[in-house]
């Protein structure tokens, strides 16, 4: 089964996770908001920050996120292969 996707779709795809991967490797943590971290307790029944949401706690607990250092680079490549895959593709006229 095709998908149709035409070259520029593929590159868009390619440079998006090129570029989402190059921001996964300079960060070290993410900083959630109280309404993202709400929503990860009541939803994913995180544990760790359940712990920490006291509602009556007058400053709410912010859930932090630390990706994994391969994950960066496993974007980069498979946006790079991307990119380089729409660049050999035939345009469409």
């Amino acid at each position: 089964m095709r998908l149709g996707l035409k070259r520029q779709h593929v590159l868009l795809v390619g440079l998006v996770l090129f570029l989402a991967g190059v921001q996964f490797r300079l960060v070290e943590s993410f900083t959630l908001s109280e309404k993202s971290t709400r929503f990860i307790v009541t939803q994913l029944g995180d544990p760790q920050a359940a712990a920490g949401a006291n509602l009556w706690q007058a400053t709410p607990v912010r859930k932090v996120v630390s990706p994994p250092r391969w994950l960066g680079l496993a974007l980069m490549s498979v946006g790079s292969v991307l990119t380089l895959r729409s660049l050999s593709m035939k345009g469409t006229g």
